[in-house]
């Protein structure tokens, strides 16, 4: 079946996706949500473990802690971002041209690679510290879909990773992206596996889940695998692995289908053992 497309399509706002420009050097939004998205996030973090309530008692990590606990997760997100890139997504290209595997600068991170290095990071970092790993994990996940909301509107700004071919009233001609309008599939993906999981962990926290260590973390899992799981379906595939099987399968639904059985083994785990603080005021 042939796909028509609507007589009218919603122009791409052409936002610079250079902020400003000093002769050689560029501030760009990407690098911006990456930094604001670090930020905001340590600055949430240290929040959450200065509030004892929420804990019912005292935190087991020092809201301290998160000054040098920043500088190890960014790392893991930037290094695993990329690796993950390179080896998931683009490896034949990389391992023909591999200085061009350096270059961030030129674009290709990969979610679930940030994912395992941030947490790659948080273990040596706990571990060295003699801190709870997994309320480490507990914290870090209650913010982390602040950078992914920053982040997927950067890629909207930038025109990439732009959506399938769309008649909805709201599909967007992309500039690189062909004459077709498209769902504009960064901005599904703002709003839920950003916004809408944000808040939704904002309401569990509230309600105690950091009490049970891993509940936090086994619920973000769990709702990124099956956000991501779902936009894949709108979001098209990178051109250089398009489809892997049936015309629907991407890369990124493969590598969200582990994250469902994490989050809820996580979940599980968590609710069998004794709460923090259990007997002790808040």
């Amino acid at each position: 079946m042939l796909f028509t497309p609507p007589l009218f399509a919603l122009p791409f706002p052409n936002i610079d996706p250079i902020l400003i420009e000093f002769g050689p050097f560029a501030i760009r939004w990407y690098a911006l949500a990456y930094v604001g998205g670090l930020l905001i996030g340590w600055w949430l973090a240290k929040k959450l473990c200065a509030s004892p309530a929420l804990w019912g008692g005292k935190s087991p990590i020092e809201p301290e802690e998160f000054d040098d606990a920043i500088v190890w997760v960014a790392f893991g997100v930037i290094l695993g971002g990329r690796i993950g890139y390179v080896l998931f997504y683009n490896l034949p290209y990389y391992a023909g041209h591999p200085l061009e595997a350096l270059t961030v600068w030129h674009g290709g991170m990969s979610f679930h690679g940030g994912f395992m290095g941030s947490i790659l990071a948080m273990y040596l970092f706990t571990r060295r510290r003699s801190l709870s790993f997994v309320s480490m994990l507990d914290i870090a996940a209650s913010v982390v879909p602040v950078g992914l909301f920053l982040g997927r509107i950067a890629n909207f700004i930038n025109g990439e990773l732009w959506g399938r071919p769309s008649d909805v009233p709201w599909a967007i001609v992309f500039p690189h992206g062909g004459p077709l309008p498209r769902h504009p599939s960064q901005l599904y993906e703002a709003g839920l596996e950003g916004l809408t999981i944000f808040i939704v962990l904002q309401i569990a926290i509230r309600m105690g889940a950091l009490r049970r260590p891993g509940t936090v973390a086994g619920l973000f899992v769990l709702l990124y695998g099956c956000s991501r799981i779902f936009v894949e379906f709108f979001r098209e595939p990178d051109p250089q692995l398009g489809y892997l099987a049936g015309g629907f399968v991407t890369m990124g639904m493969v590598l969200s289908l582990p994250m469902l059985a994490l989050g809820g083994w996580l979940i599980w785990r968590a609710r069998r053992r004794p709460a923090l603080n259990a007997g002790q005021p808040a």
